[in-house]
């Protein structure tokens, strides 16, 4: 295992260990995951431990690599690197989960929205732009179980994130992913097969 590889694990064990110290003080808040939010910021600015060498960008014909960086074990917080290249959009979707996106290298841009229906139609909801993002190095972005986003890779840069969730995406078998011009949600595939 190289230096580099060891002290990515340590920051990434610390990470959750600090994680859980945040959870343990009561129910999540948004200023509780904000805290969070924070420490990946921070640990996505060690841009060294995410280079291509050890994560190298999809291929030319495709637009998506998910790396699993870390975390609990198979069912709890879990830590992601994606990169993507520029062309890649990411319907409007939940994640039953927080959730944490810090950049290292490159700027995507996240729609958030407001559910304006009650939920009471199944498989209907509308939704309204409450806010545009762009997560680049130095900006990131919390967001709460319920909370909805889109993702949009525009320019010419591969981007490098870290995507950080209470839950791995692999367990997230009930989000939704929303339809704004039908008015519709159906539940969201996982896309991309994650790598080790």
């Amino acid at each position: 295992m190289s230096d580099i590889s060891r002290t990515r694990d340590s920051h990434v064990e610390e990470l959750v260990i600090q994680t859980h110290a945040i959870l343990d003080r009561g129910p999540l808040t948004r200023a509780r995951l904000d805290e969070i939010k924070d420490m990946v910021q921070a640990l996505a600015a060690k841009a060294e431990l995410w280079s291509e060498a050890f994560y190298p960008a999809p291929q030319a014909d495709e637009r998506q690599n998910r790396y699993r960086i870390g975390g609990d074990d198979q069912t709890g917080i879990t830590l992601y690197l994606n990169v993507m290249r520029p062309g890649k959009k990411i319907p409007p979707h939940d994640h039953t989960t927080w959730a944490c996106i810090a950049a290292v290298e490159g700027a995507e841009n996240n729609t958030l929205y407001e559910r304006t229906d009650d939920g009471s139609v199944d498989g209907k909801a509308s939704l309204q732009v409450r806010e545009v993002i762009e997560i680049a190095p130095g900006n990131s972005v919390a967001m709460m179980p319920d909370d909805i986003h889109s993702v949009e890779i525009k320019g010419d840069q591969i981007i490098r994130h870290l995507h950080y969730y209470g839950r791995p995406l692999e367990t997230l078998r009930q989000r939704k992913a929303f339809d704004m011009d039908a008015g519709t949600y159906e539940i969201m595939n996982i896309g991309v097969t994650t790598k080790a």
